[in-house]
């Protein structure tokens, strides 16, 4: 009976009170984790068919029958996703917003637990089958901070700050952990990495002009002298493995970093959109505040009283079983038992085993040459709860942007429009996050590297050949109403910030310079078939409306 309670204080802690001195830290934190749930499928609301409809970019049911062919049975492991049961554009749009309503529901800390794990699996279903959608480190960071909150929310439908169930070691733990890995190995592949640029801190030189989706705000903070940039990457690094460690720290280290690592997410939120991953580490932080820190921002009713105060006192021995007649526990009190161990036995197991998977990919991130079992690590892959970052151990040298025009005759070119990434150069850069525009998104991704590695490339130019109205919303218009154009190609740009005399006398906030083609031009024939009209590395010189 002991050790049964011993494992109800690591995992759920559902009778027996350790961390409630963490009850407003939990409930701020988990309204904050369902605000981004919301963004996340909100997000996704608008551009899911286009992405992975039967008629988007990377359809969802070619891909799940490829599995299916390649699999066999084990396709749901590798895939664990609803949309086995169909992926129909109406299907897609349930699954979002049945996670859009529990991630509401979730921020209004109705039913918080299972509405984490409705959230949960419907993020699951998608980034299971999104293939070149869902390859960011910020999708795995919200799952597995997702199914840790499993274990650390309260039960019940309207729990309040969770008196009765205070959080639990373990998932406490574990939460804190994930934060302080962010930190840490987004430090260790800087300095392990291939790029120098970390180590002779220029990495920011041009950090706010090269990034995914730039801000107005990093366009200032870009033409900021050279020391304040290499104080910056300096910092960065400081935070990243040494002050990170403050985490496991007594509780003044720890506000002590929550005051260092909060402002400094919040200035990267402003000067650079990176959707909702910096919202989700800046959240995390709210782990390493207790009530006792915490109280002094509450209204006076919930200040005074009680509810966030010392911690109900544990008794000394556990109750006996009640007996019936014979002197015999009774049958259901038995049952209750056993669903309890079950429970507690589930979350023992689940909670380890992220652990461990966690720890082995920090320990082959920090040797290489070691060789701990790697099979529990790979179990998990397919779910993304258990992950390793390296955030911008990479810094990028340019910006290229790929734009996509139509023709009808071959000799004038129309672009088509783009919803938030640059295009124009009078347009100012915008804050979009936590909204995250992954078509956008991952056209930077793809201008780093070749057409051959992005099919969704060649996929857009023929679904803008046959005016597909999913993937048309993509864009913020179509210039070919009425009819779709005869050809489509995919050219790129290379961006830089123009400087404040430029911005000053013209407006402009970007120049930019075309660099050709990016990938195979593409008309469509009179039987319906799509033929190549010009390859990479062509002259471009016809006449541009793009420019």
């Amino acid at each position: 009976m002991l050790k049964l309670a011993s494992l109800r204080r690591w995992t759920f802690a559902s009778d027996c009170g350790w961390l409630p001195g963490f009850l407003v830290a939990r409930w701020l934190f988990l309204r904050s984790l369902g605000f981004i749930f919301f963004s996340a499928f909100y997000s996704l609301l608008f551009q899911i068919r286009g992405l992975i409809g039967p008629n988007g970019l990377l359809p969802a049911g070619d891909f799940l029958k490829d599995v299916r062919d390649v699999l066999g049975p084990a396709r749901v492991w590798y895939a664990p996703s609803l949309f086995w049961i169909s992926s129909s554009d109406r299907a897609l749009m349930i699954v979002c917003w049945i996670g859009l309503i529990a991630s509401l529901l979730l921020l209004l800390n109705v039913w918080p637990r299972a509405s984490i794990l409705v959230c949960w699996v419907a993020f699951l279903s998608f980034v299971s089958v999104a293939q070149d959608f869902s390859g960011y480190q910020s999708d795995g960071m919200l799952l597995e901070a997702g199914f840790l909150s499993l274990f650390f929310a309260p039960p019940g439908i309207r729990p309040g700050l969770g008196e009765r169930n205070p959080p639990s070691r373990a998932s406490w733990f574990l939460l804190v952990w994930l934060c302080f890995r962010i930190y840490f190995e987004s430090g260790v592949v800087k300095i392990l990495g291939h790029d120098l640029t970390w180590r002779n801190l220029t990495a920011m030189d041009n950090y706010y002009q090269n990034g995914p989706l730039p801000t107005w705000i990093g366009w200032y903070v870009q033409h900021w002298p050279h020391w304040f940039h290499a104080a910056s990457a300096a910092l960065t690094l400081a935070i990243e493995l040494g002050f990170a460690f403050a985490m496991f720290l007594p509780r003044r280290f720890r506000i002590g970093l929550f005051c260092i690592i909060t402002p400094w997410q919040m200035v990267i939120i402003l000067t650079a959109n990176y959707a909702f991953l910096n919202y989700l580490v800046l959240v995390l932080g709210f782990l390493l505040l207790d009530d006792r820190f915490l109280r002094r921002f509450l209204p006076r009713r919930l200040r005074d009283s009680s509810r966030v105060e010392a911690p109900p006192e544990v008794p000394r021995e556990i109750p006996s079983p009640p007996l019936d007649s014979a002197e015999r526990p009774l049958p259901l009190w038995r049952w209750q038992r056993a669903l309890d161990l079950l429970r507690l036995s589930f979350a023992g197991v689940m909670l380890s085993w992220d652990f461990y998977a966690t720890s082995v990919l920090l320990i082959l991130m920090l040797f290489p040459n070691a060789r701990p079992p790697v099979a529990p690590v790979r179990a998990l892959y397919p779910f993304r709860i258990a992950n390793d970052f390296g955030l911008f151990g990479r810094m990028t040298s340019a910006r290229f942007e790929i734009e996509f025009q139509g023709s009808r005759d071959g000799q004038t070119w129309v672009a088509y429009p783009f919803c938030y990434k640059p295009q124009d150069i009078f347009e100012p850069p915008r804050i979009y996050a936590p909204y995250q525009p992954r078509f956008d998104w991952n056209l930077w991704f793809a201008s780093l590297g070749n057409w051959r590695e992005y099919p969704f490339v060649i996929n857009t130019e023929e679904r803008l050949l046959t005016q597909d109205p999913e993937v048309l919303s993509l864009f913020a218009g179509n210039p070919f109403p009425g009819s779709p154009p005869t050809q489509v190609r995919a050219v790129a740009w290379q961006y830089w910030f123009t400087d404040r005399v430029t911005k000053r006398a013209t407006g402009q906030w970007w120049r930019r310079e075309l660099i050709g083609l990016y990938a195979p031009g593409l008309e469509r024939t009179s039987d319906g078939r799509f033929a190549i009209t010009g390859l990479p590395g062509m002259d471009l010189s016809a006449p541009d409306e793009g420019q």
